[in-house]
């Protein structure tokens, strides 16, 4: 049996936060570095944590790496304490695309999202999905570079699966041309959706391999019903 591992990207591609990830980051900031930087202006879309981190405060990767343990604890807090303030919904026909790949076994569902490793969790529970559905993860306090990513969510997919799970055999779902460029470097099939922060005209641009307008669609692309 091969193995299929798809990973999903969160804000935009599974479901919409309202906002919560800005209103968390900003008291986060506030606490450990005292300022916001450029985060009023600053584009979420297709960033890292950490990425954003280098670039609202002008810092480089390894200052912002010291930090990432520390903003990690804080901006989980904060998260908690402003999720009341903040519906989060699931896209339209993500529950159940995630649920149908979920239960079968010749695929693995992951995450490469540009979120914190502790608020991924509270954002997909939040949305109504079960966290477990997910057991590799990639996420945005991990690595400054959104390309990074995909690399380190199949390296934990062949360590679960003890298989040799091979890059053509990775799909990455997203939003923006940086989920279809992160797809592209490692050699997996990038698949575009338009529920997000990107125009279809950008999206095409960047070469994905499939674009689609609802995230259910993409179960006839495995033949999954």
């Amino acid at each position: 049996m091969t193995l299929q591992l798809v990973l999903f990207d969160i804000d935009g591609t599974l479901l919409d936060g309202h906002g919560i990830g800005r209103a968390a980051t900003r008291r986060a900031m506030l606490e450990l570095f005292g300022t916001v930087g450029r985060l009023d202006t600053h584009n979420f879309a297709g960033n890292t944590d950490w990425g954003t981190l280098c670039q609202i405060l002008d810092r480089d990767e390894a200052d912002i790496g010291q930090h990432m343990p520390a903003y990690e604890a804080s901006i989980e807090r904060h998260m908690r304490e402003v999720a009341p303030d903040f519906p989060l919904l699931p896209l339209p026909g993500a529950l159940k695309t995630v649920q149908a790949l979920h239960d079968r076994p010749d695929f693995i569902v992951g995450i490469v999202t540009g979120n914190a490793s502790v608020t991924t969790p509270i954002k997909l529970a939040g949305a109504g999905f079960d966290p477990a559905w997910f057991p590799v993860r990639a996420c945005g306090s991990e690595a400054a570079s959104r390309n990074d990513l995909p690399p380190l969510a199949l390296q934990r997919a062949r360590a679960l699966s003890g298989q040799a799970i091979a890059p053509q055999d990775v799909t990455v779902v997203g939003d923006t041309p940086a989920d279809v460029a992160c797809a592209q470097a490692l050699g997996a099939r990038a698949v575009a959706v338009t529920t997000g922060f990107s125009t279809r005209d950008a999206l095409l641009a960047a070469g994905p391999d499939h674009l689609l307008d609802d995230i259910a669609e993409l179960l006839p692309l495995f033949g999954v019903t």
